[in-house]
């Protein structure tokens, strides 16, 4: 299925799209982000540019989250999986770098607290891939697509699912 995650229309679309074909859902994996050329400066980014990152790297996530929630619920472990970065964490996080992209990733790990505590008897959790060779990352990123999935799998997978409202690279948690 194709999704625009900006796009409330295409959202219901895919949902609607899904229950055609399934009425159950496992997990979801939240993995849309942008991280835009002119994202350098807090003091002179522009509004626009701001607003799309925040639309695509959390607001897109929550939006998904909730149209996939009714599925979701019809699992015996349902799980959701936001993928963030260490730029928005607050402890030691982005500091002077994209300020947009990690500014939207702060504010996806705390709509992931918001869903887990919404959302008792499911595991959600937010996920530091790390710097990984893809279109985002670049030739020179230190982590091959392998090593960066690592902890994404293992969350909508494996992960014991009383492990909840956290957020882990390498299989660790670590300070939001």
């Amino acid at each position: 299925m194709r999704i625009d995650i900006t796009k409330i229309d295409s959202i219901r679309a895919a949902a609607e799209e899904f229950g055609k074909q399934s009425d159950r859902l496992d997990a979801l994996v939240n993995n849309a982000g942008i991280l835009l050329d002119d994202d350098k400066d807090i003091l002179t980014i522009a509004p626009e540019m701001f607003e799309t990152t925040l639309r695509t790297n959390t607001l897109g996530a929550l939006l998904v989250s909730q149209a996939f929630v009714p599925f979701l619920k019809k699992s015996d472990a349902p799980r959701i999986v936001n993928v963030s970065s260490g730029g928005g964490q607050l402890t030691d996080g982005g500091g002077d770098w994209a300020p947009a992209y990690c500014i939207s990733k702060t504010a996806l790990n705390g709509v992931t607290v918001q869903l887990a505590a919404k959302l008792p008897n499911f595991a959600v959790n937010s996920v530091c891939p790390g710097w990984v060779r893809t279109d985002m990352g670049g030739k020179n990123a230190t982590r091959s697509v392998a090593e960066g999935a690592s902890s994404v799998v293992w969350l909508a997978c494996e992960a014991p699912q009383n492990q909840t409202g956290k957020f882990w690279r390498d299989r660790k948690v670590i300070p939001w």
